[in-house]
């Protein structure tokens, strides 16, 4: 066998084209030769922002005495996990399973040849012991060792797995939950929040828009308290380190409960829903300028030539973790001295704002977070806010500058279509409170790249590089698209999304329901048949593709008036009601379908000349409304052309499947 991964796609695979181990990508092949050879398989899962995997493959994968052992004893399979999360979703569940704590990347799992089931599962291993931890070459001979001497206990072994799986599977109510479940989600949240610093629980942090989502539509009934728990979170997300100050986005956590460092990767997933909820505080600080930032951040560096978006940006450069983003003092000098005599009054000003007078918070440099605020810094300086304001724009596009001169993290430029979704849909929300029509652009040419490059034949595709659109789509894909397509109708109607949006819907429902059971398998019926096929129902690093059909669902139905949408909508929260009163904050998404459910949202149809559109839509926006404003020479779906265009503009006001008569007054829609 040979190191097969420059054949492949996915630039993390290709990032081990080169180690002595004789890596395989998940195949028939693969999964073959392992069989014949009857040696287990080592499977290692990762994706290319990953620190930790880079870690362990420069320890032992690029090392050629532990290449040695594993090609000898083992096939060695590697996977992306964000090409195959399928089988990233069995392989984690299964991790839990077998030690009973949460996984994480890189994954090192070994595998029956036979059936794939697991044996051994780990995740990072040090080339020396350590720490509690064994090294990775003592760990390779003893599993050699022991599937020599024991291999045939493991038909037992995954019979017990099998048993776990089945018991992990809920079984259907008769009905879906109610308003209790939200409100034990809600108290659980104020339980787990952290007043000094916003967000739930301690270190390490992770931003959870769903969970900030909940807050924010609860806050909009009059829960005053949950308002004020997502406000000071997201502000603090927006003003410390979480957030990058000088290049905006988001990174994927923060290491300490304070939000100041981060684990230096950024993700498009992370992105396009913190982005929708900053735009949507839009006139608070600091969320506007975040919001504008977080944007203009995904335009300029994770954007294609071909409109859509790349994956994300690597955690290290420069040979360590997170360097492109760090400072010291006499860079920042450097960087703001030029010909005029408000260079130093700009250092001062910065001084001032990122806390350069502090100790230095990372490795004896500045990760740069914002100590004090303008009116603050103004005081201080006995300055006027505008002049403040004028020093520190011109700081951040000067550090901005200096820091293009440094060696710049790796792009995953893999085009994903779950990730390219949600940031369509943060671009689609932001275009409309800011005012964008930019953003709008940007969103539209996004999910025109999709439908013209992963949309074949009636069916989805996962991914794409460099023009190659391969491997059947997921759940998430087909879920989170509609979701999208659904802001993006609101935002720039185009009767062709509309169109697709249902299209997705009904392959949806052919390919992925469980027609007995409710709810939706991960993966489509004619994929390839692995060691389990999940439905899964929690959050994790994106929000449950269950949550998210269930509400798409809903909202098109009533939008549409398909009542085959709504029973599907219901049949998910029937299957999920049971997950959601045991652990309801970790169905956040689940939860949100269901107080939609209960608490179907208004939907505002407008047909107007387009001139008339935006202050029609603006007179009709509200919370917990969706609002098409639908120009007159539209040619709608055959539910939404029954609310006729007229001679001067007209909205109808619908509530579940009930809609008003025609309004002709605009302020009689607040």
């Amino acid at each position: 066998m040979h190191n097969r991964l420059d054949e492949q796609t996915s630039p993390y695979l290709r990032q081990h084209a080169d180690n002595p181990v004789h890596w395989q990508p998940w195949d028939d092949a693969a999964l073959a030769a392992a069989r014949e050879r009857d040696q287990p398989i080592l499977l290692s899962i990762g994706y290319s922002a990953c620190h930790w995997c880079h870690v362990m493959a420069h320890e032992s994968f690029e090392d050629e005495a532990t290449a040695a052992l594993m090609n000898a004893h083992f096939v060695n399979i590697k996977v992306d996990r964000e090409e195959r999360p399928d089988l990233d979703k069995i392989y984690q569940l299964c991790f839990q399973i077998m030690t009973q704590r949460p996984g994480g990347w890189p994954l090192t799992m070994m595998l029956d040849p036979k059936t794939h089931a697991p044996f051994m599962a780990g995740t990072y291993f040090p080339k020396d012991s350590g720490h509690g931890m064994p090294a990775f070459a003592d760990v390779l001979r003893q599993v050699a060792q022991w599937y020599s001497e024991h291999s045939h206990e493991l038909d037992e072994q995954k019979q017990q797995l099998n048993d776990v799986l089945t018991r992990l599977t809920p079984q259907p109510s008769a009905s879906v939950g109610d308003a209790s479940i939200i409100e034990a989600a809600r108290n659980q949240l104020a339980a787990n929040y952290d007043p000094a610093h916003g967000g739930f629980t301690g270190a390490p942090k992770f931003p959870h828009p769903g969970s900030l989502q909940l807050l924010y539509r609860l806050g909009a009934r009059g829960d005053e308290e949950a308002a004020r728990m997502a406000d000071f979170s997201l502000a603090r997300m927006c003003e410390r380190g979480l957030f990058d100050q000088i290049g905006g986005g988001f990174y994927r956590y923060s290491v300490d409960e304070r939000w100041e460092i981060p684990h230096f990767e950024k993700m498009l997933y992370d992105n396009g829903p913190l982005l929708a909820l900053c735009a949507q505080r839009a006139g608070q600080p600091p969320f506007t300028a975040s919001a504008t930032a977080c944007a203009d951040w995904a335009l300029h560096e994770m954007r294609s030539p071909d409109g859509a978006f790349f994956a994300s940006l690597d955690a290290d450069s420069d040979g360590g973790e997170g360097r492109y983003y760090l400072w010291t003092p006499d860079q920042i000098q450097a960087a703001l001295q030029d010909d005029t005599e408000q260079a130093q009054a700009r250092y001062q000003a910065a001084t001032l704002r990122f806390g350069l007078d502090e100790p230095a918070n990372f490795e004896g440099a500045w990760h740069l977070n914002t100590r004090r605020n303008v009116t603050q810094i103004a005081q201080a300086l006995d300055q006027s806010t505008e002049t403040v304001h004028q020093h520190l724009n011109t700081v951040t596009k000067q550090l901005r500058q200096a820091r293009t001169q440094r060696p710049a993290p790796d792009r995953d430029e893999k085009i994903l279509t779950a990730w390219n979704a949600l940031m369509i849909q943060g671009l689609a929300v932001a275009a409309r409170h800011l005012n964008r029509p930019d953003y709008a652009d940007a969103a539209c040419a996004a999910a025109d790249f999709l439908h013209e490059h992963l949309w074949q034949n009636g069916r989805l595709l996962a991914a794409a590089k460099d023009g190659d659109a391969h491997l059947p789509a997921y759940l998430d894909d087909y879920a989170f698209l509609i979701d999208a397509l659904l802001d993006l109708m609101q935002t720039r109607w185009r009767d062709a999304d509309c169109r697709w949006a249902k299209q997705l819907a009904d392959a949806l429902l052919d390919h992925f329901e469980d027609k007995d059971n409710g709810g939706f398998y991960f993966t489509a019926h004619d994929h390839e048949q692995l060691l389990h096929r999940p439905k899964p129902l929690g959050d994790e690093s994106t929000p449950a593709g269950n949550g998210i059909a269930a509400r798409v669902l809903l909202r098109l139905g009533y939008l549409l008036g398909d009542k085959g949408y709504l029973d599907a909508g219901e049949r998910t929260l029937r299957f999920a009601r049971t997950a959601l009163e045991k652990y309801p904050l970790a169905h956040t998404s689940l939860i949100l379908a269901l107080d939609d459910y209960l608490h179907p949202p208004e939907f505002v149809i407008i047909r107007a000349q387009k001139d008339a559109l935006n202050e029609w839509r603006e007179a009709a926006t509200a919370a917990n409304r969706l609002v098409f404003a639908i120009p007159n020479d539209a040619t709608p779906p055959e539910a939404l052309a029954e609310k006729a265009a007229r001679d001067k503009p007209v909205a109808y006001l619908c509530r579940g499947l009930t809609c008003s008569p025609p309004i002709e007054d605009k302020q009689k829609l607040d």
